[in-house]
């Protein structure tokens, strides 16, 4: 079912990368979840899901896009400017929350890409806070132009000092500050715990992935050999995940 939203709003990170900041009225969810954004295009629908990035409390529906040349739909979001309409769905969806996440003193949020979405919303709750001692965020992307949300992720390591780390993985430029790797090369090569100075262990850690399939099945398949395992409802682990492609 679907609901009418006006944007009014948008945040332009680099030619290709934006935030849309929506007026709809949908249903109580839970950060980590999506919605599906609609327009008809040549007298037909068409839709995709994307990570709501605002917090449940907020407003406004606020999503992280990126238009894809040869995309469907997202060329056709990029044109949205604000007053313009647009098709949301009428209640969120998906299992990517902390709901799922057993009691650990250790949350690592490991994102490539736009699949930052969900932990920013999730960071903007005060949930994470509250259940863990320490946490840390990886973000994973090409170039630094492609970092959206930076100002605020620096602004909570401030506000939160060593309760958060922030970890930028910027693989085809080097920037000062920012490892120069894929997020399962740094895994592997030790740079991740050294950077945020934690172990990742059965014992005390929980890790969230979000974004390509490599990046997932890779530092998945790293995290499985430490004897960490899959996060499934009927028998808790520590990795949950979605794939963000």
């Amino acid at each position: 079912m679907w609901t009418q939203g006006k944007v009014v709003k948008r945040i332009d990170w680099n030619d290709e990368l934006f935030s849309l900041f929506i007026e709809a009225h949908i249903g109580d969810f839970t950060a980590g979840q999506f919605v599906k954004l609609g327009l008809d295009i040549d007298g037909k629908r068409v839709g995709r899901a994307y990570s709501l990035v605002n917090a449940p409390d907020s407003p406004l529906l606020e999503v992280l896009l990126i238009s894809v040349e040869d995309g469907k739909l997202s060329p056709a979001l990029n044109q949205l400017q604000p007053g313009d309409n647009l098709n949301v769905s009428a209640k969120a969806s998906g299992f990517m929350t902390l709901d799922w996440v057993p009691e650990a003193s250790h949350l690592w949020l490991m994102a490539t890409g736009t699949a930052i979405g969900p932990f920013i919303s999730m960071l903007r709750t005060q949930e994470p806070w509250q259940r863990f001692k320490q946490i840390v965020l990886v973000y994973g992307v090409r170039l630094a132009a492609d970092l959206a949300y930076e100002q605020e992720l620096r602004s909570l390591a401030t506000k939160y000092g060593e309760r958060f780390t922030y970890i930028a993985s910027i693989t085809r430029e080097s920037v000062a500050g920012a490892l120069t790797c894929r997020i399962p090369d740094a895994l592997q090569q030790g740079l991740l715990e050294k950077r945020a100075e934690l172990t990742i262990s059965p014992e005390h850690s929980q890790v969230m992935l979000c974004g390509n399939p490599a990046m997932i099945a890779d530092t998945q398949s790293q995290l499985t050999a430490r004897g960490l395992t899959k996060n499934m409802k009927r028998k808790p682990g520590h990795i949950s995940m979605e794939r963000y492609w």
